[in-house]
């Protein structure tokens, strides 16, 4: 009895992330509404919380698969581009960035959209997620500087993640600063050659 209780109430809080994420990618974070999801799941708004602290703590659970998604798709395009050069191996990097990005807009934005406070409980599993994305950066970044501190390697890895999200931000946005998207690849490509030509 109790293991069907509980394959019941496993059932649920999965059935409740599946609603979560379709609303997210359908709408947008801002969409996401406890009332609506719970009318969705055919369950009273209180079980919602039973399962999840709060709505907060079910878009991490989102982000979460959100995440691994998008770990995969980088993998692959490292595993594709391990013969290269490392400045094109970021290039390829970023290129599987931008094509998730652009393939998922809503559920991406919503990794960055969730509010964060100094307050805020962050599960281990999304720490270690955007870790292994940053790995992914600064692997290559190792060759290219390979004298360069681990804090110094850190910094980069940020500065470039940094630097090709603003592109991919700015340009699937359409904000006044951006390109047609057919050339985003193209800024991205004149951003990262330049890793390293100095050094």
């Amino acid at each position: 009895m109790v293991g069907k209780v509980e394959a019941r109430k496993a059932a649920l809080r999965d059935k409740l992330v599946d609603l979560a994420e379709a609303q997210i990618a359908a709408d947008g974070l801002s969409s996401l509404r406890a009332r609506d999801l719970a009318r969705e799941a055919g369950c009273a708004v209180g079980a919602i919380y039973t399962h999840f602290d709060d709505m907060h703590a079910l878009i991490l659970q989102v982000n979460g698969r959100t995440f691994v998604r998008l770990g995969e798709c980088v993998a692959q395009a490292v595993a594709e581009s391990r013969e290269a050069t490392p400045n094109d191996q970021l290039i390829a990097m970023s290129h599987a960035y931008l094509g998730f990005a652009s393939d998922h807009p809503r559920l991406w934005r919503a990794l960055f959209d969730i509010e964060m406070t100094n307050d805020t409980h962050v599960p281990e599993w999304y720490d270690t997620s955007l870790a292994q994305l940053f790995a992914f950066i600064k692997a290559p970044l190792a060759k290219i500087f390979p004298d360069d501190s681990p804090d110094a390697l850190d910094l980069m890895t940020r500065t470039l993640f940094s630097s090709v999200h603003g592109i991919v931000l700015l340009g699937l946005e359409n904000r006044i600063s951006a390109v047609p998207k057919p050339q985003l690849e193209q800024m991205i490509c004149l951003l990262l050659e330049q890793v390293g030509e100095k050094n």
